[in-house]
């Protein structure tokens, strides 16, 4: 007497699914894909991808805009290359840069400034404003 189905098929051609014609198609696995996610294949996504994946997620927002940025401290580390590239000027001690030239249009606080600049840009961060300021710069607004 066989001890599993998987013995106890052996030999037969159908193992146990009826006519050769039953077990065939998509139909049988209940669709192709991720056709059925919202409820017969649930488990099986949930499983997969760590919980529900259906439905739409957040929102946007029509009214937003996109502000393009920079930090400071990025500001700072770039000025040789400005230079090279006539974007910015040396007055000066003081390196004048126009921020609208790369297509910037706010500065932002982060990172370190080591030499003495002036900035012109459409606005500045609180925090860009006194690191520039601190370093005897000027922070100016267009």
């Amino acid at each position: 007497m066989p001890t599993n189905k998987r013995s106890k098929y052996r030999g037969s051609r159908t193992c146990g699914g009826g006519t050769h014609k039953n077990r065939r198609g998509a139909g049988n696995r209940g669709g192709r894909g991720r056709a059925g996610i919202n409820a017969h294949h649930f488990v099986k996504w949930y499983k997969e991808m760590g919980g529900p994946v259906f439905g739409k997620d957040g929102f946007c927002n029509p009214t937003g805009t996109e502000v393009t940025a920079i930090d400071v401290g990025a500001l700072d580390q770039i000025v040789p290359s400005l230079l090279a590239q006539g974007i910015a000027r040396q007055e000066g001690d003081a390196v004048v840069i126009n921020i609208a030239d790369m297509g910037i249009e706010k500065v932002l606080g982060s990172g370190k400034v080591t030499r003495k600049i002036n900035i012109s840009a459409e606005a500045f961060s609180g925090t860009a404003k006194a690191k520039i300021e601190k370093m005897g710069g000027k922070a100016q607004v267009v």
